[in-house]
């Protein structure tokens, strides 16, 4: 089966959910949240750099950007390698990103508080798509859409929003990719409904 990755990146780690399609109906096949970090001041990186010296709030961002590239690859490896083992196809992963970002130093960004969470948010988005694409995984960027974002708020508590909006994104490149372009739209619309009838009904953990 044909299956896409839908993953929307958090402070330290990102929700995970694997889409497929079979026979036309939209499938569920996994869920789960990734830690992209693994010490506690790497999911800030620049606000623990915030009162360093430029020097070396530059070298600690630094290690926390090849933090979360090196377990971005690893947990994207291991997420491609539970679905070979299910003998499916990862034809895409899909992140949910945001707004680029301005080419700013280190220093420009811990100067302004509000720089720090935009770099921090860019980081660990950017983290997944490299990870992707270092595995030869087609990376597909989806602008984050406030509506949906907000749609799937009302889906219940934050665990679930956070995997329904993945959900969203893992269908909407599988949509664009292995369906005929006249049934994209047609394909999506299925693959959302689908969507919040299974996360409304499965179990309120996160794998």
């Amino acid at each position: 089966m044909k299956v896409a990755f839908g993953m929307k990146a958090h402070s330290g780690w990102a929700s995970l959910v694997v889409v497929g399609s079979r026979r036309g109906e939209a499938v569920l096949v996994d869920r789960r949240r990734v830690e992209l970090v693994d010490e506690s001041w790497a999911k800030q990186p620049y606000h623990a750099a915030e009162r360093l010296p430029p020097q070396d709030a530059s070298h600690l961002v630094a290690r926390g950007v090849a933090m979360a590239q090196r377990i971005a690859v690893r947990e994207m490896r291991a997420a491609v390698e539970r679905e070979r083992a299910r003998e499916n196809d990862v034809i895409a992963c899909a992140v949910l990103v945001g707004a680029p970002m301005p080419d700013w130093s280190t220093e420009e960004i811990v100067a302004v508080h509000f720089r720090m969470h935009q770099a921090e948010g860019v980081l660990f988005k950017d983290a997944l798509m490299r990870a992707a694409t270092s595995l030869d995984v087609r990376a597909v960027r989806v602008p984050q859409n406030p509506l949906a974002w907000h749609w799937s708020r009302s889906a219940g508590c934050l665990w679930r929003s956070a995997a329904v909006t993945a959900f969203l994104t893992g269908s909407l490149a599988l949509a664009l990719i292995a369906h005929p372009p006249e049934m994209f739209v047609a394909s999506v619309m299925l693959f959302w409904l689908a969507c919040a009838y299974r996360l409304r009904r499965s179990e309120p953990t996160v794998r």
